[in-house]
């Protein structure tokens, strides 16, 4: 037996004998009282008797049956359900117990009754699907489950489930005439539908719909590997789309016909995650479809992102459907409707604006539309019926197969099976169809023109204006091209052959000319004759535009606008030809540079430079008269040919005017900035026989005045040409002087103002040339610094000024002595100057007190940042740091609290000025130094009043020739050994 059964007497009814054979009416009175006695226990446990059910009765020629609107539902009863049967043959209803077998089991029963009204016995099947689509709902939709753990009946035996992965199948056997009552344990909340079927009837039913989806599935089988193959055979975008969206419908379609099952085994419970996926899958690929047939990132970016975004929604949901699986089934439906009405809204949109794909997809989404609407009635129980759930799966086919179609075309259009359609003619009409070229055809026998499309139109007059005789072209032709154009058509005529191929100008309505090219060939009759020329016309505006700038831009300067060196040259060359023969003419060369240029750039920016650069090439060009010239030679580099003056008074104006212009005051960034130029000049005279060696020798006047200062105009002299060579010469000596180290230190005492002792010495580079003599430091320092070779002489001061102090030491005794070397720029950024410090000190074993660097204002200034890590990492090994020629730069004061100076050195610029203002400049630049904790020299003292005013001020020590010149190495030990008689004793 299903479940524990109980029977007990509800009605009074008599001559009714209970299974014991026992007389009812004999023993009325006890069944009155356990009548009483049961409906007193009933209420007291809650339970409300359930009124008797109606039997449904059932006859030979019943072949299916849908019990589902006589079945009573009864919620949440526990694990004991009391319910009152059917009245039987003999008119009793009696009370039945029945006890749950389901360990899970929410306490939900269903119950119903059959009724055999035959005289025969009768077999049938109970059937309760998974799984079914009518009214499963949209949002949460019920994904199937199995419906019955068990069903047992009023009388006899617990009914045998049948073995069936789609449904609870449960065979029941009715004697004749019997009515029996049937409790059923519901394993899920939802009974979607209970059926009573005749075996041999269920079995066809069941092989009829296996034949069907057999089908479906194979169909849609095939189809996946059809497109998958046209995937493979095409590859783009669409086609992995479409095969995609093919393949999630038959695995949708192989979970809702139950194919999977007998192909994969499936856990009991799983359906629901597995019907879940296939939904999620279908949507998704239903999106990429859409997105990728209609070419959607074509339009637009955003549609990218939004598919994108939309696709990685749905691979996230597919995720969920293994914890609830119908919560990503409502969503997958919401997905693929919204995707149905999206698609509705792109497909009109890119459809009036002419899109064939879209056009082409109409057929097809309507059909989507249709078996969406289909499939929303049934989910929503409007449709019920029991084949509605395959008709919908067979639809997702034929949408497959319309969309497969679909593809198809595009597949193929174009293809190889188009080949040989057209006739070389018509391709060949096609093809300038497709250049967008206009057809330009005259009728030489009717002088008439023809354009397709009309030129006209294009050019802003009237349709058919240019129509008609060849002459109605010429008034719109530009003038100077009138004669050739007129020309070319008569020879094509005169000499029956040839080709066509000008370049014309045609004004346009509002006045502007337009560029075409004509390309045309004769058309020759039998007579030899000209019938009519053909060809195509193109507008090369923008070609020419481009041209034209290319060379504009070829000898132009971008920035200025300016003619370039080599327009320059070539037109001060066609100059001088011209001066040859005319006395009158005598250009004149400016070539102008602007000073300190290079600090513009790197102080304000490239930004700002070529503003100021444009600034200036402005107010040199208003300087211009009739037949002058200006030009952008090089950076920050102008040349100017001047023809307008002849008379050498006037140039000099001229040349005082560019330098004025220049100097005045820039402002930029609420900033006056004001700048110099050097300017060298050259006038043409019979010597000079090239453009190229007049500015070549101004541009050699123009670097004698940047060596004498700048802001300076430089006549061309012959003596300029000498420079350059003495100076290679000179490069090519100190390389040598290097390698034979014809280089010594001399050394320039350093001065106390207290007592007059001498505090230290600095070193001073020498070079002894064995032709010349002594060089200055003037003038092989810079060129050291510009050829290198200003590391090595630095590295070889500081290695014998400390070897020479040391020297000294041992000689005289360890007396406070110093000795102090000049750094230059390119010791300054080499990142081992701090190593070759350490180095020096070490090898010399002298002690780092005692060894000092120098370093001019502006050297500081030129990169501050760097300049002070560097002094620092110096700082740091214990030497001595002093600022040269302080006052004579740029620096901020501010910055002068940064680095780590001990000693500044007060330039002989402000010693040597005798205005009243001197001793104010001196005395301030005193006093902030010690407020600062500085030391301080002064530079070139003249006398001795000068030296008693600096030591009233309290300036400590004093270097000059009046305190002592520099000297060789052996006259500063004698000068030592007279100082400190002493230390030698």
């Amino acid at each position: 037996m299903a479940g524990s059964l109980s029977l007990r007497p509800d009605s009074r009814r008599n001559a009714v004998r209970d299974r014991k054979g026992l007389n009812l009416a004999k023993h009325f009175t006890l069944a009155k009282l356990l009548a009483l006695l049961f409906l007193a226990v009933a209420s007291l446990a809650g339970t409300a008797p359930a009124r008797a059910i109606e039997p449904i009765a059932i006859s030979r020629d019943d072949v299916a049956l849908d019990l589902s609107g006589a079945v009573e539902i009864y919620r949440n009863q526990g694990e004991n359900f009391q319910v009152s049967t059917a009245p039987g043959p003999d008119g009793i209803v009696r009370r039945i117990e029945v006890e749950s077998k389901d360990k899970k089991s929410a306490g939900d029963w269903a119950v119903f009754a059959l009724a055999n009204t035959t005289d025969q016995q009768l077999d049938r099947l109970i059937v309760v699907p998974h799984f079914r689509l009518v009214d499963s709902g949209f949002f949460w939709p019920d994904l199937g489950s199995s419906r019955m753990a068990a069903i047992t009946p009023s009388e006899g035996f617990a009914l045998d489930r049948q073995a069936n992965q789609d449904a609870d199948v449960f065979l029941v056997t009715l004697n004749p005439g019997t009515v029996v009552t049937f409790i059923a344990e519901l394993s899920s909340p939802k009974l979607p539908q209970v059926y009573l079927w005749e075996p041999e009837a269920y079995k066809d039913s069941v092989n009829s719909y296996t034949l069907f989806r057999g089908i479906v599935i194979g169909i849609a089988g095939l189809l996946a590997l059809f497109l998958t193959v046209l995937f493979v055979v095409k590859g783009t975008s669409m086609f992995p789309a479409t095969a995609a969206l093919a393949w999630a419908v038959l695995a949708y379609i192989s979970v809702d016909f139950g194919f999977l099952n007998k192909v994969i085994q499936i856990s009991p419970g799983n359906e629901q995650i597995w019907r879940a996926g296939t939904e999620v899958g279908l949507a998704a690929t239903f999106v990429v479809f859409l997105f990728a047939y209609l070419n959607l990132n074509r339009w637009h970016g955003h549609f990218s992102y939004g598919a994108f975004a939309w696709i990685l929604g749905l691979i996230a949901i597919a995720g969920v459907a293994i914890i609830d699986p119908a919560v990503a089934a409502g969503i997958a439906r919401v997905s693929f409707a919204a995707t149905a009405v999206t698609g509705i809204g792109l497909i009109v949109y890119l459809g009036f604006r002419g899109y064939d794909r879209a056009i082409m997809l109409v057929p097809s989404w309507v059909m989507v539309l249709i078996w969406m609407t289909g499939s929303w009635m049934a989910i929503t129980g409007l449709l019920d019926n029991d084949i509605v759930q395959p008709a919908l799966g067979a639809g997702l086919i034929l949408i497959i197969l319309l969309i497969g179609f679909t593809v198809m075309q595009h597949a193929f259009a174009g293809g190889a099976i188009h080949q040989g359609l057209f006739s070389d003619m018509e391709r060949q009409a096609l093809a300038v169809a497709g250049s967008g070229d206009i057809v330009w055809d005259w009728d030489v026998l009717r002088d008439r023109v023809t354009t397709r499309p009309d030129i006209s139109l294009q050019l802003g007059m009237a349709p058919n204006s240019l129509g008609g005789p060849a002459r109605n072209w010429l008034p719109v032709l530009h003038s100077d091209d009138r004669d050739m154009f007129r020309t070319t058509l008569d020879v094509v005529l005169e000499h029956r052959r040839g080709r066509v191929m000008q370049n014309f100008r045609l004004r346009g309505a509002d006045g502007h000319y337009h560029w075409f090219l004509l390309k045309a060939r004769p058309v020759i009759g039998s007579d030899g004759e000209v019938l009519r020329c053909v060809g195509t016309l193109v507008e090369i505006t923008e070609q020419k535009k481009a041209e034209e700038r290319l060379l504009h831009d070829a000898v132009h300067d971008n920035l200025t606008g300016l003619p370039n060196r080599e327009l320059f040259m070539n037109r001060l060359e066609a100059i001088i030809s011209i001066a040859k023969t005319e006395d009158n003419i005598r250009p004149t060369v400016f070539v102008v540079d602007i000073d300190r240029f290079k600090q513009v750039n790197d102080g304000l920016g490239i930004s700002a430079g070529d503003t100021i650069l444009l600034n200036i090439a402005r107010r040199l060009h208003r300087l211009l008269r009739q037949n002058d010239s200006l030009c952008r030679l090089a950076g920050d580099q102008f040349g100017l040919m001047l023809l307008s003056e002849q008379d050498p008074a006037r140039i000099a104006g001229v040349a005082e005017a560019i330098k004025n212009a220049i100097k005045s005051p820039i402002t930029f960034a609420k900033r006056e900035i004001i700048l110099t130029g050097s300017v060298g000049l050259i006038t043409w005279t019979t010597a000079q026989v090239s453009a190229e060696d007049m500015v070549k020798d101004a541009e050699l006047a123009m670097h004698q005045a940047k060596r004498f200062g700048g802001d300076r105009i430089e006549p061309f002299r012959p003596a300029f040409r000498t420079v350059g060579t003495d100076r290679l010469q000179l490069e090519s000596d100190l390389r040598r002087a290097v390698e034979r180290q014809e280089f010594t230190l001399a050394y320039q005492p350093i001065v106390r103002l207290e007592d007059g002792s001498v505090a230290g010495f600095e070193a001073l580079l020498r070079w002894e040339h064995p032709r010349r003599g002594t060089i200055p430091p003037g003038d092989f320092i810079p060129v050291a610094e510009s050829c290198g070779l200003i590391v090595q002489l630095g590295l070889f001061a500081m290695q014998r000024a400390a070897e020479d102090l040391v020297s000294w030491q041992k000689q005289v005794g360890d007396m406070p002595l110093s000795v102090s070397v000049n750094l230059s720029s390119r010791q300054l950024i080499r990142r081992d100057l701090v190593g070759d410090v350490r180095s020096t000190l070490l090898r010399a074993g002298l002690k780092p007190r005692c060894f000092r660097l120098e370093l001019t204002e502006s050297l500081v200034m030129d990169n501050p940042e760097q300049t002070n890590h560097v002094l620092n990492k110096l700082k740091q090994l214990g030497i001595g740091l002093s600022l040269d020629d302080f006052g004579t730069g740029y620096s901020s004061l501010s910055y002068l609290t940064r680095f780590p100076f001990d000693t500044i050195k007060i330039d002989k610029s402000f010693v040597d000025d005798h205005t009243p203002k001197r001793t104010v400049l001196i005395r301030s630049m005193v006093n902030m130094a010690h407020e600062l904790g500085l030391s301080v020299v002064a530079e070139g003292i003249s006398d001795e009043s000068d030296a008693l005013e600096l030591r009233q001020m309290g300036c400590e020590y004093v270097q000059s020739f009046m305190f002592g010149p520099p000297v060789a190495n052996d006259s500063v030990i004698k000068l030592l050994k007279e100082q400190y008689p002493l230390a030698q004793a």
